[in-house]
């Protein structure tokens, strides 16, 4: 299975063969519950908030039970009272949901997959820029006409890329062999180099 490999000029540069996963069957199931849990794992898990046991108020009654022409009243702590206890609220908590490593690497498959389908994969001979600076990865996204998207660029472990496009917004640069279902589908385009495709075929995901 071939694709049109790009220059960093936008300019076709010939036909690239892609790894036999890219057309693989996607499984909208196991995509969503691999996207659930990466977002699962991203929280924190540290919201609280306090029971009328654990707010600071005295204990006394606020006035008599009787004669006042108030609504009986026990202490100012109540739920049904200004900065009062909360009545079921959230507490600390675990969200880490684990994920087999098979079901992983058929994601990654499925998402690389899925994109390629959609037409949403661009492969590029090479992103090395001269210098680190912005203006470099903003110049090659508007050449291959991608400025507007969320745009992330599954390449080798490459820093001054990586540099040069952190301050772009909707820009992710993922190391190829770190990358995620989530953040595969995550991409309106997918940018992939030449040696990503080798890397990949290394990762054994077929």
């Amino acid at each position: 299975m071939d694709t049109i490999i790009y220059s960093a000029k936008g300019q076709e540069k010939g036909k690239v063969e892609l790894p036999a996963f890219f057309s693989s069957e996607v499984s909208s199931i196991l995509l969503h519950e691999i996207a659930s849990a990466y977002l699962n794992n991203q929280r924190a898990g540290t919201h609280k908030t306090k029971t009328r046991g654990e707010v600071s108020f005295s204990g006394a009654k606020p006035w008599k039970q009787k004669g006042t022409g108030n609504a009986r009243a026990g202490q100012r702590n109540s739920p049904l009272w200004r900065k009062g206890g909360v009545v079921f609220g959230p507490k600390p908590r675990n969200y880490y949901t684990k994920i087999s490593k098979r079901k992983k690497k058929l994601s990654v498959n499925m998402a690389f997959s899925a994109q390629f389908q959609n037409g949403n994969i661009i492969v590029i001979d090479s992103v090395k820029i001269d210098e680190i600076k912005t203006k470099k990865v903003v110049n090659l996204l508007k050449n291959l006409k991608i400025e507007d998207k969320k745009v992330v660029f599954a390449i080798s472990n490459d820093t001054d890329f990586r540099m040069a496009a952190r301050n772009i917004k909707n820009v992710v640069v993922e190391n190829i062999e770190n990358i995620n279902a989530y953040q595969i589908l995550w991409a309106q385009k997918l940018v992939i180099t030449s040696k990503s495709i080798d890397l990949i075929k290394k990762r054994q995901l077929v």
